[in-house]
């Protein structure tokens, strides 16, 4: 029957309900009346075990996308087809056009302008080309995936009516119907991989228009990087998608066989991604027997593992400090024209609808316009100096616009066989959109790798190119801005031999280092995988190399340093203990000398300076001072703040010194201590007490962890939904997500924890949604079942699905 899984169970129990043996549960779903023909011919099995973690087993790509999709809809109903609908431009449709939404990593727009940035691109059919381009483009094997999935996905929905669920997050909602399309999920993954480039300048694109007299376009720019203040250079970052005060990451470890207790490769992985909405992750192992055999955790909506685990290799991912687009700077001859070196060009305008939800519950439509130049849109975005004015126009080039490749890129890893290997199928895909690789595997080996997509744009172009606004972007941001006019001659991309397409860096262009000590990466640049390595000579456009390293770049590398010092080595129990050390790096670092209670002392604040001098200085849920110290970082000056300036000879303890004879360093702690005050916050009161899980009406867990880059925790935590809450500290929802701790041993054998600190299930009403929270509350770990016998002992529940 078409679309209809039929649910056969020969283990099953109802969902959530302790495990019971064989053959003792009824079946469900459209198993009721037994198996049925299948219309697709798809058909995979689902072994859900302890924690709700699902183990799907298919005979080939479709079927195992049928089964993934399935689950996924089990586990994540309401954000996949949240995710669906933003991918078809309805947003406007189902939410209203006004209302505001936030992915909470770079993304923040109102739903009209994502409507009609997604409208124009299906309308130009971007993905539709891209599927039928065969470099570009998906192969074959992925394109069955992601349709299989699509297939699940829609079964679900036949088997569970909006009316039958009971997430309160879209119980009942008019979109949960089975009508996916393949194309809306490629959509779906085209966006994710814009997520660092065009996703970030939606407003800006979407609300483009020529300067008139009631907006000329004149703001005053400044002609020189020293000529941007503070303020305009946090606003800048901001809004290129690298807000200072927000950071988007991740840490990960790799420990190779010299270095470790097994003389075997371990990994250490913790992505910083959201808790909820389009960018948190699920588990699964997907498996199709004796082709392939993968675990890990997917993004909502992606049929692939993206960070997990086979037989001989492990790998996660953090974020990449390279730019996945340029802006060129075109000289403009009136409102719609631009120039360029075969003369004058005509914008191209486009105009779309939007289908809205009018405030008396019936629709309507609201027609936009977007503009494109040869190389891309067109941009109005005085925040990072780049407005449309009089003079000239800015429009974005989009390496990651340019390529439908990342499904792909992930499968091809999930088959490699060592750290070296699982680099060359990467760099075979050319579809990694924004993430370093740090890998360990079998033999003893570990990698770092920045093998992303990245514009070809060497220092030699930029130089060449820059026009003068885009070299005060390229100072203070690391990002040139090229002169349009050239943009398809001298100015334009470059191509290498060895790249998968061109236009993009190759692999003898992009930083790697395969080792057997350890490598480390935590959002920094390439510069320093590990405290003795140094990976410099690359493109500007990639990341900074002797610039200044984060408290939690410190932090990450400091934890292998000290478990190595005096001959040490780390064992599984010893890397992955670290990621529940609560250490932070900075208080350590301000401590030096008794600084730090000197700076506390000038304030004349006796009680809170006696809490703080008696902290353990850490970020535990009993550790009691935490509060002060984060209130302190956060208002620290911009400089002036060590005696022992940052130096590129000792990267990862420089700068230190904390100075107590700043007045403006006082003032900071004063400030800080003053909040609290006003806040009714104890200085006595546990950090646990403070920070909590708990978002979605469950209970408050006490978390530990806390803030990142500046305070140096690696087990970083935040919060970031929109909030008018006035209090010191809201519910945590973003940071430590699917956090894996993989170790390869003797025999064949791979001991892996992970935990999936929000849980697998979105629903709050299913044990499955908060277990594994309250388990990172007591920093216990999950024993992920990966052989067969381990499956089968951790087995709660077994279903077959057909479709």
């Amino acid at each position: 029957m078409t679309g209809l899984a039929a649910l056969v169970a020969t283990a099953l129990v109802v969902p959530f309900a302790p495990p019971v043996t064989a053959g003792s549960a009824a079946p469900r779903g459209a198993a009721a009346a037994g198996p049925a023909p299948s219309a697709n011919g798809y058909t995979a099995t689902v072994r859900r075990t302890t924690h709700g973690i699902p183990h799907v087993t298919a005979r080939n790509w479709g079927s195992l996308g049928f089964g993934s999709g399935y689950a996924a809809a089990e586990d994540s109903l309401c954000t996949l087809a949240d995710t669906l609908v933003t991918a078809r431009g309805q947003r406007s449709r189902w939410f209203g056009a006004e209302a505001g939404y936030n992915d909470q990593v770079t993304l923040e727009a109102s739903n009209l302008q994502i409507d009609a940035f997604v409208t124009d691109l299906r309308e130009r059919e971007v993905v539709e080309q891209l599927l039928a381009d065969p470099v570009a483009g998906p192969s074959r094997r992925a394109k069955r995936l992601v349709s299989g999935y699509t297939a699940g996905v829609n079964a679900y929905l036949r088997d569970t009516p909006a009316d039958q669920v009971t997430d309160p997050a879209c119980a009942g909602a008019g979109y949960l119907v089975p009508d996916a399309t393949p194309v809306d999920l490629w959509y779906g993954v085209y966006l994710a991989n814009l997520l660092a480039s065009s996703g970030v300048f939606v407003k800006e694109i979407v609300d483009a228009s020529p300067p008139s007299l009631d907006d000329p376009g004149l703001p005053e720019l400044p002609l020189r990087a020293r000529d941007v203040d503070v303020a305009d250079r946090e606003a800048l970052l901001k809004a290129l998608g690298r807000d200072p005060e927000a950071p988007f990451g991740s840490n990960a470890t790799a420990v190779g066989g010299r270095a470790s207790t097994t003389g075997r490769g371990m990994l250490l992985g913790n992505p910083h991604f959201p808790w909820r909405g389009r960018y948190h992750f699920t588990q699964q192992h997907l498996t199709i027997p004796g082709k392939y055999d993968v675990a890990g955790a997917s993004l909502i909506g992606s049929p692939a593992v993206n960070i997990g685990w086979n037989a001989d290799v492990a790998w996660s991912h953090t974020v990449s400090t390279a730019y996945r687009f340029t802006p060129y700077e075109f000289v403009t001859a009136g409102p719609s024209t631009y120039l360029t070196a075969d003369g004058p060009q005509q914008l191209e305008r486009r105009e779309v609808e939007v289908t809205v939800l009018l405030e008396d519950g019936s629709l309507g439509t609201v027609t936009e316009d977007l503009y494109r130049t040869e190389v891309g849109y067109v941009i109005d975005s005085p925040a990072t100096l780049m407005p449309w004015g009089p003079l000239s126009l800015w429009s974005i080039r989009d390496a990651n616009g340019e390529h439908l490749r990342t499904i792909d890129t992930f499968l091809d890893m999930g088959r490699a066989t060592d750290v070296r290997d699982l680099l060359r199928r990467q760099d075979a895909g050319g579809g990694i959109p924004w993430v370093n690789t740090i890998a360990a595997d079998r033999a003893g080996r570990v990698l770092y790798a920045d093998h992303s997509v990245v514009p070809n744009v060497p220092d030699d172009l930029a130089e060449r190119c820059m026009t003068v606004v885009g070299r005060v972007v390229n100072e203070v941001a690391g990002l040139p801005g090229l002169d349009g006019t050239r943009a398809g001659g001298a100015c334009a991309w470059r191509d290498d031999e060895d790249a998968q397409r061109p236009g993009i860096f190759g692999p003898a262009n992009l930083p790697a280092v395969v080792r057997r000590d350890w490598v480390m990466n935590a959002n920094d640049s390439y510069w320093t995988p590990n405290d003795q390595v140094r990976l410099e000579g690359y493109a500007g456009i990639i990341g900074c190399e002797r610039c200044e390293r984060t408290m939690r770049t410190r932090m990450v590398g400091q934890y292998v340093v000290d478990a190595l010092a005096d001959g040490g080595q780390e064992s599984p129990a010893s890397l992955r203990g670290h990621q529940h050390e609560n250490r932070l790096r900075a208080a350590e670092v301000m401590r030096e000398g008794g600084a730090l209670d000197a700076v506390c002392e000038a304030t004349g604040e006796a009680a809170a300076c006696a809490v703080l001098k008696a902290w353990d200085g850490r970020s535990e849920t009993t550790s009691v001072g935490t509060h002060i110290f984060e209130e302190f970082v956060s208002r620290l000056p911009t400089i002036g703040v060590w005696t022992t300036p940052f130096s590129a000879d000792d990267p990862l303890h420089t700068p230190r010194g904390l100075n107590p004879l700043n007045p403006l360093v006082v003032q900071a702690m004063a400030d800080a201590i003053a909040h609290l005050r006003s806040q009714d916050i104890p200085f006595d009161a546990t950090w646990g007490s403070l920070q909590v899980a708990g978002d979605r009406g469950a209970p408050p867990i006490p978390l530990g962890g806390g803030t990142g880059d500046s305070v140096g925790n690696a087990n970083a935590l935040a919060s970031r939904w929109p909030d008018d809450n006035t209090a010191a500290y809201r519910p945590v929802t973003f940071g430590s997500s699917h956090i894996q701790a993989v170790s390869f041993l003797d025999r064949g054998r791979v001991d892996v924890r992970t935990i999936l600190t929000y849980g697998q299930r979105e629903d709050p009403t299913s044990p499955w949604s908060s277990d594994q929270t309250e388990m990172f509350s007591r920093e216990q770990w999950v024993r992920f079942p990966w052989t067969e016998r381990q499956i089968r002992r951790h087995q709660v529940e077994r279903y077959v699905v057909r479709g």
